[in-house]
Parts: C-alpha cells; sequence; structure tokens
C-alpha cells in the first residue's frame, strides 16, 4: 500500500470520524443542494493538505522538515531564516488559505470583490479607515530590511502553495463560491500581513463604544445618571496591575521601586463646556463600527484576556509559570494558529527556536516562547481613539478662527460579478470622516450640546476619527523582536516597538525572573479625557503626542512574587501623571485571580501546573456573591417562584455548566438590570426589536402623572446592546446595593406586575420573571435546569458559515457546546445579558508554560490546526477545550520527535 500523501494520519478514531463527516458533507450536498452542482468526496477532499512524503518548493536552501503531531499541529525546523520564515507561509496556507484570504480583503476594504453588492457599505468604511494604505506606509518607511526579508519568504510560501491551484483546491468554500462568480484567488504580499495587525488593532481599540455610547445616553439621562453607569475604578478593592512605582523626578522616566506624590488624576480634562453627548443619530455610527467587528468579534465590555506570571519562589518547578488566555470572539476556524518554528541550530543566519501561537497570514510567532524566555498578552485597554465633531463648509473644516481644506481621495469598490461603486474619502487634521459612510450620519451633530462658543451647527457638525493605528508603526519588527529576545532587557527593547494595539505585556526567563511592560502609542491630549467627542474646531483639543515609552509603567521581579494582567486598571490614576484610558474593565477578573495565587502562597502552598489551569477554568461569580444574600431574603409567596429560589440556598456561587443555581441567578441577574436601567435607557443602546412604552424625550412630567407615552423600540445589535451584564455594571449595582430607595430600583407597571419603588420589589420581580422566561428556555421543573443548556457556544465558519445558504451552514458550522463560566469570571465565556445567554466571548486560546522546563508545558485551541471543514483537525480540540483540558506542548526535538505522527520534508 502506498504511504498516504494527501491527508494526515491521525489516531483511528479520528479518521473514522473524518470519514462519517466527509459522507455527510456529500450526502448534504448531493446533486448540488442550492447551486445545482454536484460535489463528490474529491470535492471535499481535494484541498485537504499533504502531510507526509516529499515536495519541492521553489527558493529554499536548503531541506525543511514539517513533523505534525496527532492534533496536526507542525512544528518546522530549518537552517536560515528565509527557508523557516518560507515554510511557515506554505504550511499556513496548506491549513488556513480561505481564513487568510478573507482576512486580507477584509483589511483592503475588498470583501465585495469576494461576496458581493451586500459587502459594498463594509468596505466603503474600512477603505476610509485607510488600513491597507497605512500597513503600505509601514512596508515603505518603517520596517527593517531584516524585517520585510522575512516577510517577503513568507509571502513566497502561500504562493508556493498557490500555485497551480484555485477552487476546490484551495477550500471547499472556494468550491462554493465559484458557483456564484469567478473569483480567483490572487497571489500573496508582504502588505497583506502587516495590514492584518490592523484588524487585530480594530478589535482591541479601547473605549470608542463607550465614547458613543455616553453620548447616547444624553438623550434621556441626566449627567448624574450617566455618572452613575461609569463608577470610578475601585482601586481600594481591585488592585491595579503595577501597585508601586512611578515617575521618578530625577530621570524622567518611570521607576517602580519609585515613591510618587498624589498627582490627583491629572491625566487629562473633562471636556469644559465643549460637548458633553451627540444626539441620536450617533447610533448610526455605531451600527457602521458594528459591521466591521462582526467579522472579529462584537464590541463591548467583554474583550479581554487573562494572563498571570509566577516567580519560581512559589511554584513547585522552582522556576516560573505563566498563564494566557486572550479573550476575543468565538471563531472557526480559531483566530490562533499553534506552531513551532525551529532553527535546528540557532546562528546568526538562523536566529530563531521559538514556539506557540501565531496568526495565519502573518509570520512569526505571537505568543509563546522561545529557549530563554516567554511571554503573554492582555488587552491594556488605552484610550486610543478620539471622536471628533468637526465645522464643515464647502470642502474646508473650522480650525479655531481658520478654515483648512479638507483632503480627498477616491476609492474604487470592485464588485463580483461585474460593476464597481466610487466613493470620495474625505479628512481633517484628525482623521477620516466616519460620518461620511452613513446617509444617516450626514447631519451628525444637529442637535448635540455644544458650548455658547461653539461655531454655528448649520446642517449638523461631521465626526472625525482620530486613531493610532492610522499612523505607520513598527509592530511587525517587535514581532520578530520577541520572537529573539533572551532577556528582559531585549524583551522591553521588542515591547518598544509593538505600537499597535496597546496590550499588556507579561514575561518570564528561564533564570528565575519575571516582569511586566506597558507598551504601546498612547495619545497624551492637551485637554479633554477622551470620554465623548471632542469639538474639532477648538485646537485646545488636540493631540499633542504620546506618552514616551521610558514613562510607561512596567515591573520587574515585583517582591509579591506575582504579577497579574487581567484588562484591570494599570496603575493608580492619583499616582500616574498621564490618563492610560478611564474605560478600563473593573477589576473582578484579575482580583479573583489575585485571590486565587495569594490564598495558595499564603497558606505555604507552591504553584503547580494543574493549579494554573484550574485558575484559568474559575467559575466563580463576583456578582452573584453580592446580590444573593439580598435574593434569598426575599419573602417569595408564590410556590412556582420559591421552587426557584431554593436552588441559590447553599450555592458557591460557581457557574458550572450543570448547575440550576447558576442559570437560576444569572436570569435573575438579566432581568435586574433591564428593569433597574435598560428599560430607561434610549432606543440607541437597547435590543433591536425590544418596544417598549416611554415618556416622550420632551416630557417633564413625572412618571405617575404622564398621560401618554410613545412606542419605542431598541436598535443595538444583541452583541452590543446595553446593560451587557459586565463588570462595569457589577459597579453600578454595588455601589448601590445597600440604597433600598435608590431611584435606579424605580420601574413604571407593566400589564402584569405594579410598579417598584424599591431594591426588594424590584428584586422580587425580577425573580418572578426570571423563572418564567427559564420556564420558557428550560421546562417547568426547576430542579433540571442548567446554565449550560442556556449558555451554549456555536462555532460559526467565517462568512460563509454566517451569510451563506442555510445547507451551506449546516456544513461548516459545530456546536452548540454546553459552557460553564461567564461574563467577568476567570473562565470568560462572555455574553450580553441585554441579548440573551448565548456565548459570545471566549477563551480564545489557553496556555501555561513551564519556564525552563518547556517540554512540560500545556496548551489547547479553541479549534484545531485546519482551516478545512471536514479534516480530523477542524474542531478537534473543542471537546477538552470546552471541559478545560490542556494538551502536552512539545518543544525539544526529542520530545518533538516523540509526539510526530507525520513527517513532510521540503525540499528545493
Amino acid at each position: 500500500m502506498p504511504a498516504n500523501t494527501t491527508a494526515s494520519s491521525p489516531k483511528k478514531k479520528k479518521g473514522r470520524r473524518a470519514r462519517l463527516l466527509v459522507i455527510v458533507l456529500v450526502l448534504a450536498l448531493v446533486a448540488g443542494v442550492g447551486y445545482g452542482t454536484y460535489w463528490s468526496i474529491s470535492t471535499v477532499r481535494a484541498s485537504f493538505p499533504q502531510t507526509t512524503g516529499t515536495l519541492k518548493l521553489d527558493g529554499l536552501r536548503g531541506q525543511v522538515e514539517v513533523k505534525r503531531d496527532n492534533y496536526g499541529i507542525p512544528q518546522i525546523y530549518a537552517d536560515s531564516d528565509e527557508d523557516l520564515f518560507r515554510a511557515q507561509g506554505f504550511v499556513q496556507a496548506q491549513d488556513r488559505f480561505w481564513e487568510m484570504d478573507v482576512r486580507r480583503h477584509m483589511t483592503a476594504g475588498r470583501l465585495s470583490e469576494m461576496f458581493g453588492s451586500e459587502q459594498v457599505e463594509t468596505d466603503a468604511f474600512l477603505r476610509t479607515l485607510g488600513w491597507r494604505g497605512v500597513a503600505q506606509e509601514e512596508y515603505d518607511t518603517k520596517l527593517t530590511p531584516e524585517t520585510k526579508k522575512n516577510l517577503q519568504a513568507y509571502a513566497d510560501g502561500v504562493n508556493a502553495y498557490l500555485k497551480g491551484r484555485d477552487g476546490k483546491d484551495l477550500s471547499v468554500e472556494y468550491a462554493a463560491l465559484s458557483f456564484a462568480n469567478d473569483y480567483k484567488p490572487e497571489q500573496w504580499t508582504p502588505v497583506d500581513s502587516v495590514a492584518w495587525l490592523k484588524a487585530m488593532a480594530w478589535d482591541l481599540r479601547g473605549n470608542m463604544q463607550e465614547e458613543i455610547d455616553r453620548s447616547l445616553l444624553t438623550s434621556r439621562l441626566t449627567e448624574q445618571q450617566i455618572k452613575d453607569l461609569y463608577p470610578s475604578y475601585p482601586y481600594d478593592r481591585n488592585k491595579p496591575i503595577v501597585d508601586k512605582g512611578g515617575i521618578n523626578p530625577a530621570t524622567g522616566k518611570f521607576d517602580p521601586d519609585a515613591k510618587p506624590s498624589d498627582l490627583s488624576g491629572s491625566g487629562g480634562n473633562s471636556p469644559a463646556g465643549a460637548t458633553q453627548g451627540l444626539n441620536s443619530q450617533l447610533a448610526a455610527l455605531s451600527k457602521t463600527l458594528d459591521t466591521i467587528p462582526a467579522l472579529l468579534g462584537p464590541s463591548g465590555s467583554g474583550i479581554g484576556s487573562n494572563s498571570w506570571v509566577v516567580s519560581g519562589n512559589y511554584t513547585t518547578t522552582g522556576k516560573p509559570m505563566l498563564a494566557n488566555d486572550p479573550h476575543l470572539a468565538p471563531s472557526l476556524p480559531s483566530l490562533w494558529y499553534q506552531m513551532g518554528l525551529h532553527c535546528r541550530t540557532v546562528s546568526a543566519s538562523c536566529q530563531y527556536d521559538t514556539a506557540g501561537y501565531t496568526f495565519s497570514g502573518t509570520p512569526g510567532v505571537i505568543i509563546g516562547h522561545n529557549q530563554d524566555i516567554a511571554w503573554g498578552f492582555t488587552n491594556l485597554g488605552a484610550d486610543v481613539t478620539d471622536l471628533y465633531l468637526e465645522k464643515l463648509a464647502g470642502d474646508s473644516y473650522q480650525v479655531g478662527n481658520e478654515e483648512k481644506k479638507l483632503t480627498t481621495r477616491k476609492e474604487v469598490i470592485k464588485i463580483a460579478g461585474g460593476g464597481s461603486k466610487t466613493i470620495t474619502v474625505r479628512s481633517t487634521g484628525h482623521g477620516p470622516l466616519v460620518s461620511d459612510r452613513s446617509n444617516e450620519l450626514e447631519k451628525v451633530g444637529q442637535k448635540a450640546p455644544v458650548s455658547n462658543s461653539a461655531p454655528d451647527r448649520g446642517a449638523g457638525y461631521a465626526v472625525a476619527l482620530q486613531w493610532t493605528a492610522l499612523v505607520p508603526g513598527k509592530s511587525m519588527d517587535a514581532i520578530f523582536e520577541l520572537n529573539r529576545a533572551k532577556d528582559f532587557k531585549t524583551f522591553r527593547a521588542a515591547a518598544e516597538n509593538f505600537e499597535v494595539p496597546a496590550q499588556n505585556l507579561v514575561y518570564a526567563d528561564s533564570k528565575n525572573n519575571i516582569g511586566y511592560q506597558a507598551p504601546g502609542k498612547i495619545p497624551v491630549r492637551a485637554q479633554g479625557d477622551g470620554t465623548t467627542p471632542a469639538p474639532g474646531w477648538d485646537p485646545k483639543y488636540k493631540w499633542k503626542g504620546f506618552i514616551p515609552f521610558d514613562e510607561l509603567p512596567y515591573e520587574y521581579n515585583p517582591e509579591r512574587g506575582y504579577i497579574v494582567t487581567a484588562n484591570q486598571a494599570v496603575v493608580d490614576a492619583k499616582k500616574y501623571p498621564y490618563l492610560i484610558t478611564k474605560d478600563y474593565g473593573y477589576g473582578a477578573r484579575s482580583q479573583r485571580i489575585n485571590d486565587l495565587i495569594e490564598s495558595k502562597i499564603q497558606g505555604g502552598g507552591k504553584i503547580s501546573t494543574e493549579d494554573m489551569r484550574t485558575m484559568q477554568m474559575d467559575n466563580s461569580s463576583e456578582i452573584a456573591k453580592r446580590l444573593t444574600p439580598y435574593l434569598l431574603k426575599i419573602d417569595v409567596s408564590d410556590s412556582y417562584v420559591r421552587e426557584a429560589q431554593k436552588l441559590l440556598e447553599g450555592w458557591d456561587y460557581t457557574q458550572e455548566a450543570d448547575s440550576g443555581a447558576a442559570a437560576y441567578f444569572n436570569g435573575v441577574w438579566r432581568n435586574v438590570l433591564k428593569l433597574a436601567f435598560g428599560n430607561k435607557l434610549p432606543k440607541e443602546l437597547r435590543v433591536e426589536g425590544e418596544c417598549l412604552n416611554v415618556r416622550p424625550a420632551d416630557s417633564s412630567a413625572p412618571d405617575d402623572q404622564l398621560t401618554e407615552r410613545v412606542r419605542e423600540c431598541g436598535q443595538r445589535d444583541t452583541e452590543s446592546a446595553q446593560p451587557d451584564g459586565g463588570d462595569r455594571w457589577y459597579e453600578v449595582v454595588i455601589k448601590i446595593l445597600e440604597d433600598e430607595n435608590n431611584e435606579w430600583w424605580k420601574s413604571p407597571a407593566s400589564r402584569t406586575d405594579s410598579a417598584t419603588t424599591t431594591r426588594d420589589q424590584l428584586l422580587a420581580r425580577a425573580m418572578e420573571d426570571a423563572r418564567w422566561e427559564l420556564t420558557a428556555e428550560l421546562g417547568k421543573d426547576a430542579s433540571s435546569w442548567s446554565w449550560g443548556r442556556l449558555h451554549q457556544l456555536t462555532l460559526r465558519n467565517q462568512t460563509l458559515g454566517t451569510e451563506g445558504p442555510g445547507f451551506l451552514q449546516f456544513v461548516l458550522n459545530r456546536g452548540p457546546w454546553n459552557l460553564g463560566g461567564g461574563e467577568a469570571a476567570v473562565n470568560a465565556t462572555g455574553w450580553n445579558a441585554a441579548g440573551g445567554y448565548g456565548v459570545i466571548w471566549v477563551p480564545s486560546m489557553r496556555m501555561v508554560v513551564n519556564v525552563g522546563d518547556w517540554d512540560k508545558s500545556r496548551w489547547i485551541n479553541l479549534t484545531g490546526a485546519s482551516g478545512h471543514a471536514y479534516s480530523a483537525h477542524y474542531t478537534d480540540q473543542t471537546d477538552k477545550w470546552a471541559n478545560g483540558e490542556l494538551l502536552d506542548w512539545a518543544y525539544s526535538a526529542q520530545a518533538v520527535s516523540q509526539k510526530t505522527s507525520d513527517t513532510l520534508k521540503l525540499t528545493p
């Protein structure tokens, strides 16, 4: 029997599963369901990669080996940097080219070329942002020759894979796409790789949504009410990342050991009488923004990550341990691609021996370790975007007493099947006019409150976006520098170039050092704090530069012996002279991790790999600990509701998938938020289609004296509506929980319920509403309820898995999985309380690195290595991921050889 050279040879069980799935696919597509074309088994298998035997790869200098384990995870061995990255491009294209191609069309604003006219508006917005142009400028003017050489080698590898292949030879998705148009993939370029970092920066862009939301709230809430909904960070309860240090006045640099004076939050001023909000037409901008993250993940407070590092003084190995699990929107395939990049001998001509998580389409390792150091990322959450109101007059805009010319450029959007659309992109000195991309936004600012000195609004102000990612930078250089770093000094030097997106970087090395660095371009505002749109005509509100890297917070071997980053405040705002953001996460996850580590250390124990793993799966709910005692004190007379209330008695506040108490509590929490806050928000923030009878906007009569109400329906997508239930809402409720007569506890009567005026009345009503809601979802018998049946994850394939014909979605998508965890838990399986219980954020991967004893590290991906829908490795890690399991992570040549199932030799 000849060797299998067309597909991997996994364990027999996986092979049987793959064959069954292929049969299912063929049955589903017999006679070309939906397109009138016959798909055979050969169509399905045509794109499966060759993973054994020998292949010639143009441009190689020497032989390269690609060793894959039982999960299809590749480890590449080469003798030069160019060969290593050329092979990386080839291998990633083998497994993930559809994903790579969709990404590059998205970043270039060219989705219409693949998917037709429905993507024109999305493309228009992306062209307005100009990601591709910025990436081209970075490549031309910012990146080092060595980085360019690596990018070109990677592109050459991708193109070697594409040579002679198209349609079904690349993936099932192309086979389906070819029925609708004659699309053919073009050659990969180095700029395609650079541009993807812009998409990630968009996903991690900071507080733009909060800036919009605060503005929209002015149409219905008072200034004090808005402050109630955006409470200050609880520094007294939830520790910042860096708990000591400040700017040393003698050196002008950040010093982790300095004792700074109280700076009273001097990092920026609120807009004094400028603009306290925009009119409700800003909702159109919010909707336009959401069309872009729809491909990457919804915006909102769920985005984040966990990472922490523990000194070897407190671990069972005597060396540091580092954990990381970035929280992103679930996607199929996963955003991450596990891989090892190994020089057989590390030298000046072959500098890499690194392994970890990569982005398909980008060379190098993004998160992982080399032979000396390990590193992880979480979102810093820095405020790196500002919206500016602009006063236009024809082709000019006002700055102070001057009129400046708008800059313009034409963009032609080609559409699959023929035709095109030409748009004009206009920009001010602050950035592109995003308001041009929506007809509804042509009159943005028509009713926006502004100061008396503001220029006449005329037909309305335009809206410009200033964003650090639209300034060319060196983040691609930083990736290669991180991969080669040997110690904390070279790690920080790499971090200095990691300008966009701004991330928290944690560090550990084999010499028992741990550290942290906050990198990134973070603007310094001359005036204003970035929380609401600024008056573009006032020069006082310009950016006057960026926080110098030497003054950004960092730590090295702190006395406490560990560092935790989970999107909490970086440093106490009173002890730091710059404004990083006013919209950090509120620290529920980070403080839970701190508490878990401290309890182990203070108990005299040592932290093991298993301890790190169980911390990652911690399901404890902070808000449940706070709210449940109040719920149990409610005197419930209805036996039906009382049956549900009993579920909370003795509950330990953990949200396991099989927990009935977790299901009921989260149902109550959702309804508390809806009654106390959600029903009082403007339609632009409420869930689309959810209609209420509300007071007229121009009425000043008390609720009990209103003679007439108007019907008003929500407009926000279910994944980004408010209140979303994240830890900002924890703080909102915690601050009023002891005030039983607080105004927020008041809610109007409904058809079946009387009005509430006190906390306990509202809680009782929420408990009743949750009982009926969960009965409809899970059945009458409360004892049979489980959180996982409500809290489900469905993995959807990019584009065709969400927008394609129903049968194709069936073919490409997987799930559902019943999950534990929840919003703002360490096991952050996020859900939006305004929209429902389904999972919209997940730990997109998990890793625990045993520093120095690398082969004892563990890792897992959300899906699998392959992007081919019926490969054995499409979702072969998902069950283990859902159960909180980790796979062995081989790194040394010996360990990799022991795990190898398939070996492919690439030759010149």
